[in-house]
């Protein structure tokens, strides 16, 4: 799936709050990371990028997204929230915000 330049911005900036969330940084959302860097073709300057937007400007970009795209977003999401093994509360806080925001059901 092809996403635009602010579409990959607002999605990496969520990844990485997700990544973030609980105050740790573990090697199975380092793996996860590198792997979505070539699945949404990004790379780290992105990410440097992605950090200066804030959560608002991210749903906003994600609003407008098609279904398909926000299918993709939640799946992603999931997956890193789970990639060290432990779903914590401020991920599933942070995704659960987001997709109330944009219009997507949660899953898990």
């Amino acid at each position: 799936m092809e996403f635009d330049i602010s579409e990959k911005l607002a999605m990496v900036h969520l990844i990485d709050s997700v990544i973030i969330a609980d105050g740790e940084v573990h090697k199975g959302e380092i793996n996860a990371l590198t792997k979505l860097m070539t699945i949404i073709d990004f790379d780290s300057n992105f990410l440097i990028q992605a950090r200066n937007i804030d959560l608002e400007q991210s749903v906003k970009i994600l609003k407008n997204m098609s279904v398909s795209k926000k299918s993709s977003l939640a799946k992603i999401l999931e997956d890193v929230a789970i990639s060290d093994g432990h779903f914590h509360e401020k991920e599933n806080e942070i995704i659960r915000h987001v997709f109330s925001e944009i219009g997507v059901s949660k899953k898990a």
